[in-house]
C-alpha cells in the first residue's frame, strides 16, 4: 500500500509538471488562468495540481485541456522519468541552451493567430499541417510556430511551390514573421 501511494504521488507530480509546462507555454500566470476561466480554475487549486499536492479528476482535466486548447493526453506524462524530461521546449537543444542554427538551415516563423483569421484557400491545409507539427513537438503556445527547413520543403510541395516561393507566399498572406 505504501509503495502504491508513492507511485501515485510521483505520478501526480509529473501531471503537475505537464500542467505547469503547458500553462507556461501559453504564457499564462496562475492568476491569468483563474481570471480567464471566470474562476473555474482557482489559482490556488491549479497551483496545488501543478505541485502534485492535489490530484486532478478526469472531468476537470478534460475541462482544463479544453481551456488550454490542447488534447487531454498532452496534459498527461508519458513513460519518461518524473524529472520533467518528457516536456519539450522547442527553443532548447535539450540542455537549456538556445539552439544554434546554420545559415543553410533557415527556419520560418509563422504567426498562428494571423493564420486563424486568414481568408485564403491555403489556410486550412496549412493550418492542419502546422497543427500536426505542434502536436509532435508538444508546442501549445498558440501564437508562433517555427518550422524547419524540411517542413518548409514539404509544405512547398503541397502547394506546388519552391521553398523560396512558399516564403514569398507566406509573406503575401502576412503570416511569416521576421526572424
Amino acid at each position: 500500500m505504501v509503495n502504491e501511494e508513492k507511485t501515485s504521488l510521483a505520478y501526480a507530480r509529473r501531471v503537475g509538471e505537464r500542467l505547469r509546462a503547458i500553462r507556461k507555454q501559453k504564457d499564462l500566470s496562475l492568476q491569468d488562468v483563474e481570471q480567464a476561466s471566470r474562476e473555474e480554475f482557482k489559482a490556488s487549486v491549479l497551483g496545488a495540481y501543478e505541485r502534485g499536492e492535489r490530484a486532478i479528476s478526469v472531468p476537470r482535466l478534460q475541462r482544463l485541456a479544453k481551456f488550454y486548447s490542447v488534447p487531454v493526453d498532452r496534459l498527461l506524462p508519458g513513460d519518461a522519468p518524473p524529472d520533467g524530461s518528457d516536456v519539450i521546449n522547442l527553443e532548447d537543444a535539450g540542455n537549456g541552451a538556445p539552439r544554434v542554427f546554420r545559415e543553410d538551415d533557415e527556419r520560418v516563423r509563422i504567426d498562428l493567430q494571423r493564420l486563424e483569421v486568414l481568408n485564403s484557400p491555403e489556410r486550412e491545409l496549412l493550418r492542419r499541417y502546422l497543427h500536426t507539427i505542434q502536436m509532435q513537438r508538444q508546442d501549445y503556445n498558440g501564437r508562433v510556430l517555427t518550422i524547419r527547413r524540411e517542413d518548409l520543403r514539404a509544405i512547398a510541395c503541397m502547394f506546388e511551390l519552391t521553398p523560396e516561393g512558399l516564403r514569398r507566399r507566406l509573406d503575401d498572406l502576412g503570416v511569416r514573421l521576421a526572424t
